[in-house]
Protein backbone atom coordinates (compact mmCIF):
# COMPACT_ATOMS: atom_id res chain seq x y z
CA UNK A 1 0.00 0.00 0.00
CA UNK A 2 2.92 2.39 0.42
CA UNK A 3 4.18 1.96 -2.17
CA UNK A 4 1.27 2.46 -4.40
CA UNK A 5 0.90 5.89 -2.35
CA UNK A 6 4.64 6.80 -2.38
CA UNK A 7 4.76 6.26 1.35
CA UNK A 8 7.67 4.53 2.98
CA UNK A 9 7.08 1.41 4.58
CA UNK A 10 7.84 3.15 8.26
CA UNK A 11 5.02 5.87 7.68
CA UNK A 12 2.39 3.49 7.55
CA UNK A 13 3.65 1.91 10.16
CA UNK A 14 3.84 4.42 12.49
CA UNK A 15 0.34 5.51 11.12
CA UNK A 16 -1.30 2.21 12.15
CA UNK A 17 -0.05 1.76 15.38
CA UNK A 18 -0.79 5.61 16.26
CA UNK A 19 -4.45 4.79 15.74
CA UNK A 20 -6.38 1.57 17.89
CA UNK A 21 -8.54 0.68 15.34
CA UNK A 22 -5.97 -0.46 12.70
CA UNK A 23 -4.58 -4.09 13.11
CA UNK A 24 -1.19 -5.04 11.87
CA UNK A 25 -2.45 -8.55 12.62
CA UNK A 26 -5.84 -10.53 11.63
CA UNK A 27 -8.60 -10.66 14.17
CA UNK A 28 -11.27 -12.95 14.42
CA UNK A 29 -14.37 -13.58 13.30
CA UNK A 30 -16.13 -11.93 16.31
CA UNK A 31 -14.02 -8.88 18.02
CA UNK A 32 -15.16 -8.22 21.52
CA UNK A 33 -14.04 -5.05 22.85
CA UNK A 34 -14.74 -4.86 26.63
CA UNK A 35 -14.72 -1.28 28.31
CA UNK A 36 -12.98 -1.15 31.21
CA UNK A 37 -12.81 2.79 32.10
CA UNK A 38 -13.98 4.32 34.87
CA UNK A 39 -17.75 4.26 34.08
CA UNK A 40 -17.62 0.75 33.29
CA UNK A 41 -15.66 0.28 36.13
CA UNK A 42 -18.18 1.72 38.90
CA UNK A 43 -20.44 -1.21 37.73
CA UNK A 44 -18.34 -3.98 37.44
CA UNK A 45 -16.78 -3.56 34.30
CA UNK A 46 -13.88 -5.66 35.37
CA UNK A 47 -15.11 -8.70 36.68
CA UNK A 48 -16.91 -8.95 33.48
CA UNK A 49 -14.01 -8.97 31.20
CA UNK A 50 -12.08 -11.67 33.50
CA UNK A 51 -15.63 -13.67 33.32
CA UNK A 52 -15.33 -12.96 29.39
CA UNK A 53 -11.50 -14.02 29.45
CA UNK A 54 -12.50 -17.19 31.46
CA UNK A 55 -15.02 -18.00 28.92
CA UNK A 56 -13.35 -17.69 25.86
CA UNK A 57 -10.37 -18.78 27.26
CA UNK A 58 -8.13 -16.47 26.22
CA UNK A 59 -6.16 -12.81 27.84
CA UNK A 60 -7.26 -9.36 26.36
CA UNK A 61 -5.05 -9.00 22.95
CA UNK A 62 -5.11 -12.84 21.96
CA UNK A 63 -7.23 -14.47 19.67
CA UNK A 64 -8.84 -18.14 19.92
CA UNK A 65 -6.78 -20.82 18.52
CA UNK A 66 -9.97 -21.46 15.78
CA UNK A 67 -9.94 -17.55 14.82
CA UNK A 68 -13.47 -17.28 15.69
CA UNK A 69 -12.99 -15.19 19.22
CA UNK A 70 -10.79 -11.61 19.33
CA UNK A 71 -10.79 -10.06 23.03
CA UNK A 72 -9.82 -6.62 23.36
CA UNK A 73 -9.45 -4.66 27.06
CA UNK A 74 -10.53 -1.08 25.46
CA UNK A 75 -11.01 3.00 26.70
CA UNK A 76 -14.59 4.14 26.98
CA UNK A 77 -17.14 3.10 24.14
CA UNK A 78 -19.07 6.37 25.31
CA UNK A 79 -22.10 4.14 26.37
CA UNK A 80 -21.84 4.59 29.68
CA UNK A 81 -25.96 4.83 30.36
CA UNK A 82 -25.77 1.32 29.98
CA UNK A 83 -22.07 0.12 31.62
CA UNK A 84 -20.62 -2.37 31.84
CA UNK A 85 -20.47 -2.44 28.04
CA UNK A 86 -19.54 -3.88 24.84
CA UNK A 87 -18.92 -3.87 21.44
CA UNK A 88 -19.00 -7.01 19.62
CA UNK A 89 -18.22 -6.93 15.89
CA UNK A 90 -18.89 -2.75 15.78
CA UNK A 91 -22.51 -3.64 18.14
CA UNK A 92 -22.62 -2.07 21.20
CA UNK A 93 -23.96 -4.71 23.70
CA UNK A 94 -24.88 -3.76 27.48
CA UNK A 95 -25.35 -3.98 29.99
CA UNK A 96 -22.72 -7.07 30.62
CA UNK A 97 -24.69 -9.74 32.51
CA UNK A 98 -24.06 -13.13 32.97
CA UNK A 99 -26.72 -14.51 30.38
CA UNK A 100 -25.24 -11.84 27.93
CA UNK A 101 -21.70 -13.27 28.55
CA UNK A 102 -23.36 -16.78 27.60
CA UNK A 103 -24.98 -15.77 24.80
CA UNK A 104 -21.66 -13.93 23.67
CA UNK A 105 -20.23 -17.63 23.57
CA UNK A 106 -22.71 -19.91 22.37
CA UNK A 107 -24.45 -17.44 19.92
CA UNK A 108 -23.02 -13.93 19.51
CA UNK A 109 -24.93 -12.65 16.38
CA UNK A 110 -27.80 -13.39 18.40
CA UNK A 111 -26.88 -10.67 21.16
CA UNK A 112 -29.73 -7.70 21.08
CA UNK A 113 -28.57 -3.92 20.08
CA UNK A 114 -28.48 -1.86 22.73
CA UNK A 115 -31.22 0.61 23.00
CA UNK A 116 -31.01 4.37 23.03
CA UNK A 117 -33.36 5.42 26.02
CA UNK A 118 -33.23 9.23 26.49
CA UNK A 119 -34.20 9.93 30.51
CA UNK A 120 -35.37 13.59 29.76
CA UNK A 121 -35.26 17.17 30.36
CA UNK A 122 -35.29 17.89 34.29
CA UNK A 123 -36.70 21.35 35.10
CA UNK A 124 -37.59 22.31 31.53
CA UNK A 125 -41.10 23.32 30.40
CA UNK A 126 -39.80 22.09 26.85
CA UNK A 127 -36.89 20.44 25.77
CA UNK A 128 -34.53 21.60 22.96
CA UNK A 129 -31.52 19.32 21.47
CA UNK A 130 -33.98 16.45 22.48
CA UNK A 131 -37.19 17.93 21.39
CA UNK A 132 -37.33 15.07 18.51
CA UNK A 133 -35.53 12.03 20.70
CA UNK A 134 -38.92 10.88 21.67
CA UNK A 135 -40.38 10.67 18.46
CA UNK A 136 -41.03 7.19 17.00
CA UNK A 137 -38.29 7.18 13.53
CA UNK A 138 -36.59 10.42 14.99
CA UNK A 139 -33.65 9.81 12.62
CA UNK A 140 -36.00 10.29 9.53
CA UNK A 141 -35.98 12.80 7.19
CA UNK A 142 -39.82 12.72 7.24
CA UNK A 143 -40.22 13.05 10.98
CA UNK A 144 -38.05 15.99 10.67
CA UNK A 145 -40.20 17.15 8.55
CA UNK A 146 -43.78 16.83 10.21
CA UNK A 147 -42.02 18.96 13.00
CA UNK A 148 -40.99 21.83 10.82
CA UNK A 149 -37.69 20.41 10.36
CA UNK A 150 -35.33 22.58 8.37
CA UNK A 151 -36.92 25.93 8.87
CA UNK A 152 -34.90 27.26 10.66
CA UNK A 153 -32.50 27.13 7.82
CA UNK A 154 -34.82 28.18 5.04
CA UNK A 155 -35.41 31.50 7.49
CA UNK A 156 -31.62 32.00 7.83
CA UNK A 157 -30.72 31.77 4.14
CA UNK A 158 -33.43 33.35 2.81
CA UNK A 159 -34.59 36.35 5.41
CA UNK A 160 -31.22 37.13 6.91
CA UNK A 161 -27.68 38.05 5.85
CA UNK A 162 -24.95 35.71 7.13
CA UNK A 163 -23.40 38.76 9.51
CA UNK A 164 -27.29 38.64 11.10
CA UNK A 165 -27.20 34.71 11.84
CA UNK A 166 -23.97 35.72 13.36
CA UNK A 167 -25.30 38.49 15.48
CA UNK A 168 -28.38 36.38 16.70
CA UNK A 169 -25.41 33.29 17.56
CA UNK A 170 -23.39 35.91 19.39
CA UNK A 171 -26.86 37.24 21.19
CA UNK A 172 -27.42 33.74 22.47
CA UNK A 173 -25.06 33.20 24.70
CA UNK A 174 -24.09 29.67 23.07
CA UNK A 175 -20.55 28.66 23.76
CA UNK A 176 -18.90 25.88 22.73
CA UNK A 177 -20.13 22.30 24.15
CA UNK A 178 -17.58 20.15 23.20
CA UNK A 179 -15.93 20.85 26.50
CA UNK A 180 -14.04 24.27 25.72
CA UNK A 181 -16.83 26.48 26.32
CA UNK A 182 -15.73 29.71 23.97
CA UNK A 183 -18.32 31.75 22.50
CA UNK A 184 -19.49 30.23 19.02
CA UNK A 185 -20.87 33.81 17.87
CA UNK A 186 -17.12 34.69 18.37
CA UNK A 187 -15.59 31.76 16.64
CA UNK A 188 -17.81 32.38 13.66
CA UNK A 189 -16.68 35.85 13.61
CA UNK A 190 -13.04 35.33 13.11
CA UNK A 191 -13.49 33.17 9.97
CA UNK A 192 -12.17 36.51 6.99
CA UNK A 193 -14.89 37.08 5.08
CA UNK A 194 -13.22 37.55 1.68
CA UNK A 195 -10.63 34.55 1.48
CA UNK A 196 -8.97 33.40 -1.81
CA UNK A 197 -8.85 30.05 -0.46
CA UNK A 198 -11.70 28.10 0.29
CA UNK A 199 -13.64 27.84 3.48
CA UNK A 200 -13.85 24.68 5.18
CA UNK A 201 -16.48 24.02 8.29
CA UNK A 202 -15.20 20.87 10.32
CA UNK A 203 -17.61 19.38 12.67
CA UNK A 204 -15.86 17.44 15.86
CA UNK A 205 -18.26 13.90 16.16
CA UNK A 206 -15.16 12.32 17.86
CA UNK A 207 -16.56 11.87 20.78
CA UNK A 208 -14.25 10.35 23.28
CA UNK A 209 -14.30 11.40 26.56
CA UNK A 210 -14.79 8.92 29.06
CA UNK A 211 -18.24 9.48 30.95
CA UNK A 212 -20.01 11.40 27.55
CA UNK A 213 -22.75 10.00 25.54
CA UNK A 214 -23.98 12.57 24.15
CA UNK A 215 -23.05 13.17 20.15
CA UNK A 216 -24.01 9.41 19.95
CA UNK A 217 -27.49 10.34 20.81
CA UNK A 218 -27.90 13.61 18.80
CA UNK A 219 -26.40 11.65 15.43
CA UNK A 220 -28.85 8.70 16.00
CA UNK A 221 -32.25 10.26 17.22
CA UNK A 222 -31.85 13.67 15.69
CA UNK A 223 -29.36 13.58 12.44
CA UNK A 224 -31.32 16.36 10.54
CA UNK A 225 -30.60 19.08 13.52
CA UNK A 226 -27.22 18.26 13.56
CA UNK A 227 -27.37 18.51 9.73
CA UNK A 228 -29.56 21.91 9.43
CA UNK A 229 -27.07 23.37 12.34
CA UNK A 230 -24.46 22.74 9.73
CA UNK A 231 -26.37 24.44 7.16
CA UNK A 232 -26.99 27.35 9.01
CA UNK A 233 -23.27 27.68 10.26
CA UNK A 234 -21.83 27.02 7.03
CA UNK A 235 -23.91 29.96 5.15
CA UNK A 236 -23.08 32.06 8.57
CA UNK A 237 -19.19 31.67 7.50
CA UNK A 238 -19.08 31.38 3.78
CA UNK A 239 -18.57 27.45 3.66
CA UNK A 240 -19.18 25.44 0.89
CA UNK A 241 -17.87 22.22 2.16
CA UNK A 242 -18.57 20.32 5.77
CA UNK A 243 -16.20 17.23 6.99
CA UNK A 244 -18.14 15.39 9.85
CA UNK A 245 -15.38 14.00 11.39
CA UNK A 246 -16.99 11.07 13.79
CA UNK A 247 -15.65 8.53 16.18
CA UNK A 248 -14.18 5.19 14.92
CA UNK A 249 -16.56 3.17 17.25
CA UNK A 250 -19.34 4.83 16.02
CA UNK A 251 -20.27 2.68 12.87
CA UNK A 252 -24.33 2.52 13.37
CA UNK A 253 -24.50 5.99 14.14
CA UNK A 254 -21.77 6.74 10.78
CA UNK A 255 -24.24 5.05 8.74
CA UNK A 256 -27.69 6.59 10.31
CA UNK A 257 -25.60 10.05 9.51
CA UNK A 258 -24.86 9.26 6.09
CA UNK A 259 -28.36 8.18 5.16
CA UNK A 260 -29.85 10.92 6.62
CA UNK A 261 -26.75 13.08 4.45
CA UNK A 262 -28.03 11.52 1.29
CA UNK A 263 -31.90 12.00 2.12
CA UNK A 264 -30.98 16.07 2.45
CA UNK A 265 -29.69 16.22 -0.97
CA UNK A 266 -32.53 14.34 -1.70
CA UNK A 267 -35.22 16.64 -0.74
CA UNK A 268 -32.81 19.37 -1.70
CA UNK A 269 -31.44 21.04 1.75
CA UNK A 270 -27.72 19.69 0.99
CA UNK A 271 -26.38 20.89 -2.60
CA UNK A 272 -26.41 23.14 -5.10
CA UNK A 273 -28.76 25.97 -4.74
CA UNK A 274 -30.34 25.41 -1.35
CA UNK A 275 -33.74 27.05 -1.00
CA UNK A 276 -33.30 28.72 -4.25
CA UNK A 277 -29.95 30.59 -3.05
CA UNK A 278 -26.53 30.96 -4.38
CA UNK A 279 -25.75 28.93 -1.24
CA UNK A 280 -24.58 25.49 -2.19
CA UNK A 281 -23.14 22.99 0.32
CA UNK A 282 -21.46 19.53 0.45
CA UNK A 283 -21.44 17.38 3.46
CA UNK A 284 -19.12 14.57 3.63
CA UNK A 285 -18.35 11.70 6.79
CA UNK A 286 -15.07 11.11 7.45
CA UNK A 287 -14.56 7.98 10.29
CA UNK A 288 -11.96 8.31 12.80
CA UNK A 289 -9.63 5.52 13.10
CA UNK A 290 -9.48 5.31 17.55
CA UNK A 291 -7.60 8.27 19.19
CA UNK A 292 -9.23 10.15 21.60
CA UNK A 293 -6.70 12.89 21.00
CA UNK A 294 -8.17 13.85 17.78
CA UNK A 295 -10.67 15.33 19.64
CA UNK A 296 -8.02 17.98 20.19
CA UNK A 297 -9.33 20.51 16.87
CA UNK A 298 -5.91 20.91 15.22
CA UNK A 299 -5.30 17.09 15.56
CA UNK A 300 -8.58 16.38 13.97
CA UNK A 301 -7.70 18.51 11.44
CA UNK A 302 -4.19 16.20 10.83
CA UNK A 303 -5.90 13.26 10.85
CA UNK A 304 -8.56 14.29 8.64
CA UNK A 305 -5.59 15.47 6.25
CA UNK A 306 -5.06 11.91 6.82
CA UNK A 307 -1.88 11.84 9.41
CA UNK A 308 -1.42 11.05 12.69
CA UNK A 309 -3.06 13.12 15.24
CA UNK A 310 -1.00 15.72 16.39
CA UNK A 311 -1.47 18.70 17.29
CA UNK A 312 -0.21 22.10 15.70
CA UNK A 313 1.37 24.52 17.25
CA UNK A 314 -0.80 27.76 17.33
CA UNK A 315 -0.83 30.70 15.73
CA UNK A 316 -1.72 30.55 12.64
CA UNK A 317 -5.50 29.83 14.14
CA UNK A 318 -7.30 27.23 12.21
CA UNK A 319 -10.40 30.50 11.39
CA UNK A 320 -6.95 31.46 9.21
CA UNK A 321 -5.16 28.93 8.26
CA UNK A 322 -7.32 25.08 8.97
CA UNK A 323 -8.24 22.34 7.05
CA UNK A 324 -5.52 22.06 4.01
CA UNK A 325 -4.09 25.53 4.93
CA UNK A 326 -7.42 26.93 4.24
CA UNK A 327 -10.11 29.05 6.99
CA UNK A 328 -11.52 26.65 9.17
CA UNK A 329 -14.35 26.79 11.53
CA UNK A 330 -14.71 23.86 13.93
CA UNK A 331 -17.61 23.04 15.85
CA UNK A 332 -19.22 19.91 18.01
CA UNK A 333 -22.12 18.56 17.38
CA UNK A 334 -23.88 19.33 20.35
CA UNK A 335 -22.79 23.42 19.65
CA UNK A 336 -24.54 22.80 16.07
CA UNK A 337 -27.68 20.94 17.18
CA UNK A 338 -28.92 24.38 19.08
CA UNK A 339 -28.14 26.54 16.19
CA UNK A 340 -31.88 25.87 14.33
CA UNK A 341 -33.78 26.82 18.10
CA UNK A 342 -31.63 29.69 17.96
CA UNK A 343 -33.03 30.95 14.41
CA UNK A 344 -36.61 29.99 14.86
CA UNK A 345 -36.82 31.13 18.68
CA UNK A 346 -34.80 34.53 18.70
CA UNK A 347 -30.97 34.38 20.81
CA UNK A 348 -32.53 36.58 23.20
CA UNK A 349 -34.83 33.76 24.50
CA UNK A 350 -32.13 30.85 24.16
CA UNK A 351 -29.79 32.81 26.21
CA UNK A 352 -32.64 33.05 29.15
CA UNK A 353 -32.68 29.53 29.09
CA UNK A 354 -29.63 29.24 30.53
CA UNK A 355 -27.42 30.67 33.22
CA UNK A 356 -24.64 33.44 33.17
CA UNK A 357 -22.70 33.68 30.27
CA UNK A 358 -23.87 30.45 29.11
CA UNK A 359 -27.23 30.76 26.93
CA UNK A 360 -29.48 27.60 26.77
CA UNK A 361 -29.59 23.78 27.92
CA UNK A 362 -26.83 21.37 27.58
CA UNK A 363 -26.75 17.73 27.60
CA UNK A 364 -25.89 16.11 30.86
CA UNK A 365 -24.48 12.42 30.17
CA UNK A 366 -25.01 11.02 33.74
CA UNK A 367 -23.18 7.90 35.08
CA UNK A 368 -21.85 5.46 37.79
CA UNK A 369 -23.56 4.77 40.79
CA UNK A 370 -26.68 6.22 39.91
CA UNK A 371 -30.59 4.96 40.11
CA UNK A 372 -30.96 5.97 36.30
CA UNK A 373 -27.81 6.37 34.72
CA UNK A 374 -28.18 8.16 31.30
CA UNK A 375 -28.41 11.40 28.72
CA UNK A 376 -30.75 14.50 30.20
CA UNK A 377 -31.11 17.76 28.91
CA UNK A 378 -31.05 20.62 31.44
CA UNK A 379 -30.64 24.30 32.03
CA UNK A 380 -26.68 25.30 32.59
CA UNK A 381 -28.26 26.83 35.69
CA UNK A 382 -29.03 23.65 37.64
CA UNK A 383 -27.10 22.43 40.20
CA UNK A 384 -24.89 19.41 40.27
CA UNK A 385 -27.29 18.16 43.52
CA UNK A 386 -30.48 18.70 41.01
CA UNK A 387 -29.09 16.48 38.69
CA UNK A 388 -28.02 13.79 40.43
CA UNK A 389 -31.85 13.71 42.46
CA UNK A 390 -33.23 13.64 38.90
CA UNK A 391 -30.92 10.78 38.67
CA UNK A 392 -32.41 8.87 40.99
CA UNK A 393 -30.09 9.70 43.59
CA UNK A 394 -27.10 7.44 44.62
CA UNK A 395 -27.90 3.73 44.11
CA UNK A 396 -28.16 1.32 46.81
CA UNK A 397 -29.38 3.58 48.82
CA UNK A 398 -25.70 4.54 49.81
CA UNK A 399 -24.00 7.28 50.81
CA UNK A 400 -22.27 10.01 47.93
CA UNK A 401 -18.46 9.98 48.02
CA UNK A 402 -17.34 12.08 44.53
CA UNK A 403 -18.64 13.45 41.71
CA UNK A 404 -16.44 14.10 38.29
CA UNK A 405 -19.23 16.95 36.90
CA UNK A 406 -17.33 17.21 33.16
CA UNK A 407 -15.51 13.72 31.60
CA UNK A 408 -12.34 12.20 32.77
CA UNK A 409 -10.20 15.53 33.15
CA UNK A 410 -12.31 17.38 35.32
CA UNK A 411 -11.05 18.11 38.77
CA UNK A 412 -13.06 16.05 41.08
CA UNK A 413 -15.70 17.71 43.63
CA UNK A 414 -16.75 15.80 47.14
CA UNK A 415 -20.08 15.08 48.30
CA UNK A 416 -19.98 18.41 49.82
CA UNK A 417 -19.19 20.48 46.63
CA UNK A 418 -22.10 19.59 44.94
CA UNK A 419 -24.63 22.74 45.18
CA UNK A 420 -22.75 24.33 42.30
CA UNK A 421 -24.59 25.49 39.31
CA UNK A 422 -23.58 23.33 35.99
CA UNK A 423 -22.44 26.40 33.81
CA UNK A 424 -18.94 26.59 32.93
CA UNK A 425 -18.20 30.02 35.08
CA UNK A 426 -19.61 28.86 38.17
CA UNK A 427 -18.08 24.97 37.96
CA UNK A 428 -14.80 27.11 37.22
CA UNK A 429 -15.20 28.69 40.12
CA UNK A 430 -15.68 26.00 42.13
CA UNK A 431 -12.00 24.31 40.93
CA UNK A 432 -13.22 22.25 38.15
CA UNK A 433 -14.28 22.37 35.04
CA UNK A 434 -17.33 21.58 32.96
CA UNK A 435 -16.01 20.02 29.98
CA UNK A 436 -18.32 17.46 28.16
CA UNK A 437 -20.52 17.56 30.87
CA UNK A 438 -19.59 13.70 31.60
CA UNK A 439 -21.08 13.39 34.78
CA UNK A 440 -19.25 10.25 37.13
CA UNK A 441 -21.14 9.61 40.05
CA UNK A 442 -19.15 7.17 43.06
CA UNK A 443 -20.37 6.19 46.04
CA UNK A 444 -19.30 5.21 49.43
CA UNK A 445 -17.54 2.07 48.19
CA UNK A 446 -15.40 3.77 45.62
CA UNK A 447 -11.88 2.97 45.77
CA UNK A 448 -10.30 6.73 45.36
CA UNK A 449 -6.96 5.23 44.05
CA UNK A 450 -8.85 2.64 41.68
CA UNK A 451 -10.31 5.78 40.50
CA UNK A 452 -7.58 7.76 39.65
CA UNK A 453 -5.90 4.30 38.39
CA UNK A 454 -8.40 4.31 35.59
CA UNK A 455 -7.79 8.17 35.00
CA UNK A 456 -4.05 7.85 34.73
CA UNK A 457 -4.01 4.60 32.58
CA UNK A 458 -6.77 6.26 30.17
CA UNK A 459 -4.14 9.82 29.64
CA UNK A 460 -0.84 7.35 29.47
CA UNK A 461 -2.25 5.06 26.91
CA UNK A 462 -4.03 7.99 24.38
CA UNK A 463 -1.18 10.35 24.91
CA UNK A 464 0.21 11.43 21.41
CA UNK A 465 3.68 11.22 22.54
CA UNK A 466 4.61 14.55 21.19
CA UNK A 467 5.57 16.61 23.48
CA UNK A 468 8.16 15.21 26.33
CA UNK A 469 6.15 16.61 29.30
CA UNK A 470 3.18 14.64 28.09
CA UNK A 471 4.38 11.49 27.09
CA UNK A 472 6.71 10.92 29.95
CA UNK A 473 4.92 12.48 32.69
CA UNK A 474 1.45 10.51 31.89
CA UNK A 475 3.50 7.27 31.61
CA UNK A 476 5.31 7.88 35.07
CA UNK A 477 2.22 9.20 36.71
CA UNK A 478 0.53 5.79 35.57
CA UNK A 479 3.69 3.79 36.80
CA UNK A 480 3.17 5.11 39.93
CA UNK A 481 0.05 5.00 40.51
CA UNK A 482 -0.15 1.27 39.67
CA UNK A 483 2.50 0.59 42.47
CA UNK A 484 0.83 1.87 44.74
CA UNK A 485 -2.35 0.38 43.79
CA UNK A 486 -0.71 -3.30 43.68
CA UNK A 487 0.87 -2.78 47.49
CA UNK A 488 4.22 -1.47 46.44
CA UNK A 489 3.50 2.54 47.23
CA UNK A 490 6.45 4.34 48.28
CA UNK A 491 6.41 7.35 51.05
CA UNK A 492 7.86 9.79 48.20
CA UNK A 493 4.96 8.80 45.94
CA UNK A 494 2.32 11.46 46.38
CA UNK A 495 4.51 14.60 46.57
CA UNK A 496 6.38 12.72 44.00
CA UNK A 497 2.78 12.45 41.82
CA UNK A 498 1.73 16.09 42.69
CA UNK A 499 5.48 17.40 41.16
CA UNK A 500 5.09 15.49 38.40
CA UNK A 501 1.55 16.59 37.25
CA UNK A 502 2.54 20.33 38.08
CA UNK A 503 5.22 19.71 36.03
CA UNK A 504 2.97 18.80 32.95
CA UNK A 505 0.80 21.77 32.85
CA UNK A 506 1.05 24.43 30.59
CA UNK A 507 4.09 22.96 28.98
CA UNK A 508 2.93 21.26 26.10
CA UNK A 509 1.39 22.00 22.53
CA UNK A 510 -2.40 21.13 23.61
CA UNK A 511 -4.32 21.19 26.34
CA UNK A 512 -3.63 17.08 26.86
CA UNK A 513 -0.99 17.02 29.61
CA UNK A 514 -2.65 19.31 31.73
CA UNK A 515 -6.41 17.41 31.66
CA UNK A 516 -3.94 14.65 32.69
CA UNK A 517 -2.84 16.63 35.29
CA UNK A 518 -5.86 18.07 36.68
CA UNK A 519 -7.29 14.24 37.98
CA UNK A 520 -3.82 13.22 39.98
CA UNK A 521 -3.83 16.92 41.48
CA UNK A 522 -7.54 16.94 42.80
CA UNK A 523 -7.77 13.02 43.54
CA UNK A 524 -4.27 13.01 46.04
CA UNK A 525 -5.93 16.45 47.96
CA UNK A 526 -8.99 16.17 48.27
CA UNK A 527 -8.59 12.11 49.41
CA UNK A 528 -5.02 12.03 50.49
CA UNK A 529 -5.65 10.14 53.65
CA UNK A 530 -6.98 7.21 51.56
CA UNK A 531 -3.64 7.12 49.41
CA UNK A 532 -1.41 7.40 51.83
CA UNK A 533 -3.58 4.56 53.48
CA UNK A 534 -2.36 2.68 50.47
CA UNK A 535 1.14 3.81 50.87
CA UNK A 536 0.81 2.85 54.40
CA UNK A 537 -0.22 -0.25 54.75
CA UNK A 538 -0.34 -2.38 51.27
CA UNK A 539 -3.72 -2.65 50.87
CA UNK A 540 -6.69 -0.96 50.23
CA UNK A 541 -9.26 0.02 53.33
CA UNK A 542 -12.49 -0.47 51.05
CA UNK A 543 -12.07 -4.31 50.54
CA UNK A 544 -11.28 -7.23 52.65
CA UNK A 545 -7.72 -8.95 53.14
CA UNK A 546 -9.56 -11.65 51.12
CA UNK A 547 -10.17 -9.64 48.57
CA UNK A 548 -7.58 -8.91 46.00
CA UNK A 549 -6.66 -5.00 45.83
CA UNK A 550 -7.28 -4.63 42.35
CA UNK A 551 -11.02 -5.30 42.93
CA UNK A 552 -13.54 -2.67 42.46
CA UNK A 553 -15.94 -3.38 45.02
CA UNK A 554 -19.55 -3.36 43.78
CA UNK A 555 -22.80 -4.62 45.10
Amino acid sequence: MGSLLGVSAAHVHEVVTFYSLYHSTPRGSTHVQVCANIACALRGGEDCLATISKRLGIQPGQTTPDGRFSLSRVECLCACEVAPVMQVNDRYVGPITAETIETLVRSPESLPELPLAFCGAPGLVEPVISKRFTLKDSHRIETTIRDEGYRAARQALTEMHPEQVIEEVTRSNLRGLGGAGFPTGKKWSFIPKESTKPKFLVVNADEGEPGTIKDRYVITKDPHRLLEGILIAAYATGCRKSYIYIRGEYVQPAQILQQAIEDAYRYGFLGQNIFNTQHSLDVVIHRGAGAYICGEETALLESLEGKKGFPRLKPPFPAIAGLFGSPTVINNVETLACVPTIITQGGSWFAKLGYGRSGGTRLFSVSGHVQKPGLYEASHGITLRELIDASGGVSHGRRLKAVIPGGISAKILKADEIDVRMDFDSLLAAGTMAGSAGVIVMDETTCMVRALWHASKFFAHESCGQCSPCREGTGWVFKIVDRILKGDGRPQDLDNLLGIAGNMEGKTICVFADAAAWPVQSYIMKFRQEFEFHVREKRCDLVGDSTPILAFVQA
